[in-house]
């Protein structure tokens, strides 16, 4: 009997044993939730399951200072990137630990190259995208985007002691050899308004757009005012020309200077969340947490 007792005991205990297992690997998480597909939309919701948090996945460059970066340390606020031994900071991780701290999310930033991150939206390898893209035409029908987090003007660099460093108009630019980052509006809108323009191939990165003027392998770059205000920082010898917004300027249109947060397609509940903590900013807010991620941008970047 006491043989047959023990043998109940010792089923009830594998029995239970198996539950708690199995009740482990049912909870939700980030992970499970990308293998699940479309599950990837309810994801980051703010609510919790089993008393955790959710995860909200923001994909960035970690190279497009001052919108984002990577360091050795988490100095000045940094963020761990994901399955990496550096540090992401920057306009853009301002801007996400802003949100999660708001809609009570835990964050995790996952560092990829420019043309990878609306991809990693579609297939879900991130919940949202946080990288100083343009909400452009083209890009609204591959994903949606939050309401503006930042207005971006464009803007010229040259070295200093350059033919085209007192230009006044994008008319003073004409002949000028020139180039700027991939998949931009830089690139595909503002150097064709170039007169006799000798456009070189687009540079996969800001940095490597920015070395490339440094090394005097064109005249002149085309990018937006924060990644001007920040290239100053790292490059002391550029002079940033701003030509005032008007007929003598670069002929953009407001799609190519609203920067937005992508979501993936039919995310409407992230999409309001993200929403409802943008509607509370102002462009003052905007501005002065770019002049705190220029100020303390590495150098090196």
């Amino acid at each position: 009997m006491k043989k047959t007792v023990r043998q109940l005991a010792a089923m009830v205990m594998a029995a239970v044993t198996m539950f708690s297992l199995s009740a482990c690997q049912g909870s939700s998480t980030p992970e499970t939730t990308a293998a699940a597909g479309n599950d990837v939309q309810t994801e980051a919701t703010g609510t919790e399951e089993s008393g955790e948090k959710k995860v909200l996945r923001v994909a960035m460059e970690c190279a497009y200072a001052p919108y984002n970066w990577s360091q050795p340390d988490d100095a000045n606020g940094a963020v761990p990137i994901a399955e990496s031994n550096e540090f992401a900071y920057g306009y853009d991780v301002m801007m996400a630990k802003k949100i999660c701290e708001e809609l009570d999310y835990d964050l995790q930033i996952v560092r990829l190259d420019w043309d990878s991150l609306i991809p990693a939206l579609q297939s879900g390898q991130a919940d949202c995208v946080i990288a100083g893209q343009s909400i452009t035409t083209e890009r609204l029908q591959a994903v949606d985007f939050s309401e503006p987090y930042y207005y971006a003007s464009i803007v010229t660099l040259v070295k200093k002691g350059s033919k085209y460093e007192n230009a006044k108009s994008v008319a003073d630019l004409a002949g000028a050899t020139c180039t700027s980052q991939q998949s931009t509006i830089w690139y595909q809108n503002c150097l064709p308004q170039i007169e006799n323009a000798n456009i070189l191939a687009a540079t996969a990165s800001a940095p490597d757009m920015l070395m490339s003027l440094n090394a005097d392998k064109c005249d002149l770059v085309v990018t937006d005012q924060p990644t001007g205000k920040g290239a100053l920082v790292a490059y002391p010898n550029f002079v940033m020309l701003e030509f005032g917004g008007k007929e003598g300027d670069f002929q953009v249109t407001d799609e190519d200077i609203n920067i937005g947060i992508s979501i993936k397609k039919g995310n409407t509940e992230l999409k309001t969340a993200i929403d409802s903590v943008l509607s509370k900013m102002t462009k003052e807010d905007f501005s002065n947490m770019m002049d705190e991620a220029i100020s303390v941008q590495p150098l090196a970047n």
